[in-house]
């Protein structure tokens, strides 16, 4: 079987569905707690502490890409460009923060890596049939005028 019909296979679509809001709302949850529990300015401290670089911007940043990146990945709106940033916040989050703790939980990163490896996938495979991306090229290809 070509790849090109197993992407478009309706269990592909619906386990990219399911990947895609769930792995979404893992990072709406953990973006939501960075903006409105903790704060930018707790976030920023934080990531101070921890050693991360240039913490007044990264912190602030990586909140609002888990959070508007969460809900992106949700909805499968910009779903490949979201799923990349959040791909890339997860390979920070392990390499300057949990790989000194080893591979497992609670200070390790099998937790980011999973993370990591669910967003490289949506990256490469795209958010599948049932998202506004497909929607919106659906109705691309159907041209103006035609509803």
């Amino acid at each position: 079987m070509n790849t090109s019909t197993l992407a478009r296979s309706p269990r592909v679509d619906a386990g990219l569905a399911v990947l895609r809001v769930v792995v979404g709302i893992v990072f709406v949850a953990h973006g939501a707690q960075k903006v409105f529990v903790y704060g930018f300015g707790g976030v920023a401290g934080a990531f101070g502490q921890m050693g991360v670089p240039v913490p007044g911007i990264t912190g602030p940043a990586v909140a609002l890409l888990e959070f508007l990146g969460g809900i992106a990945l949700v909805v499968g709106l910009l779903a490949r460009l979201a799923a990349l940033g959040l791909a890339i916040d997860m390979l920070g989050a392990i390499v300057l923060v949990h790989l000194a703790g080893g591979f497992f939980l609670p200070k390790g990163y099998e937790y980011a890596l999973t993370l990591l490896g669910a967003c490289a996938a949506l990256a490469l495979a795209g958010p599948g049939a049932h998202s506004l991306d497909a929607m919106i090229g659906r109705r691309r290809a159907e041209g103006p005028g035609v509803r």
